[in-house]
C-alpha cells in the first residue's frame, strides 16, 4: 500500500472548541498521528456569523484520495454538519483536503491543491506553521515565503490556547 502525505484544514464556528477537539480525536483514531498547528480564531469570511477556529493538520494515510474525501465528509455529518450545508454558513466541523501528495486536480468536487491556501490567512498561516518549507504544486515559493508576502492585516488571526489529549497545542504561531 502506498502512503500519502496529506494536509487538512479544520474549522468550526459552532461550539468550536468542542468540535475541533472531536475532529482531532476522530482523525487521530482513524488515521494515526497528526502534525497539528496552533488553533487560530478569525472572523467569518463571506457571511455574518460567529468567529471560526481554524487549524491545519498533517498526516500520512494509505487511503486513496476518494476514500479519504468520503471518510472526511462522513465525519463532518457525524458531528452535525448538514448534508446540504452552504460554504457561506456556520459549521460545526469543516474538514478540507488542502494537499494530497503532489496531486493537482479539479474534478468530482475535489480541488488540489485547494485554492484557499493562498487566498486566506486562516489556511495559509497554520499551513506555513507546520510545513514552512513545502512548495505546493503551482507555487514557486515555500509556504513560509507565501505567508511572509501575504497581507496579514486583511484577515487578522488570534492564537487560541487549546488543549487536546491532555496536551497544550503549540502557541508559537506562523511568524
Amino acid at each position: 500500500m502506498t502512503a500519502h502525505k496529506v494536509y487538512l484544514g479544520l474549522g468550526s464556528n459552532i461550539q468550536p472548541a468542542h468540535f475541533i477537539e472531536q475532529g482531532l480525536t476522530e482523525l487521530n483514531k482513524m488515521l494515526g498521528p497528526l502534525d497539528i498547528s496552533c488553533v487560530y480564531k478569525g472572523e467569518a469570511i463571506g457571511f455574518d456569523g460567529p468567529a471560526f477556529y481554524n487549524l491545519v493538520v498533517g498526516l500520512t494515510t494509505t487511503l486513496t484520495l476518494e476514500s479519504l474525501a468520503t471518510t472526511l465528509r462522513d465525519m463532518e455529518h457525524k458531528y452535525g454538519r448538514p448534508i446540504e450545508c452552504s460554504k457561506l454558513s456556520s459549521r460545526s466541523l469543516d474538514i478540507d483536503i488542502l494537499t494530497f501528495d503532489d496531486d493537482v486536480r479539479n474534478n468530482a468536487g475535489i480541488e488540489l491543491p485547494r485554492g484557499e491556501i493562498t487566498q486566506h490567512a486562516f489556511v495559509l498561516c497554520p499551513f506555513a506553521e507546520i510545513a514552512p518549507t513545502l512548495n505546493i504544486p503551482g507555487q514557486t515559493l515555500s509556504l513560509a515565503h507565501l505567508w511572509q508576502q501575504f497581507d496579514q492585516t486583511a484577515e487578522p488571526l488570534q492564537i487560541v490556547p487549546f488543549r487536546w489529549q491532555d496536551t497544550d497545542l503549540p502557541q508559537h504561531g506562523c511568524d
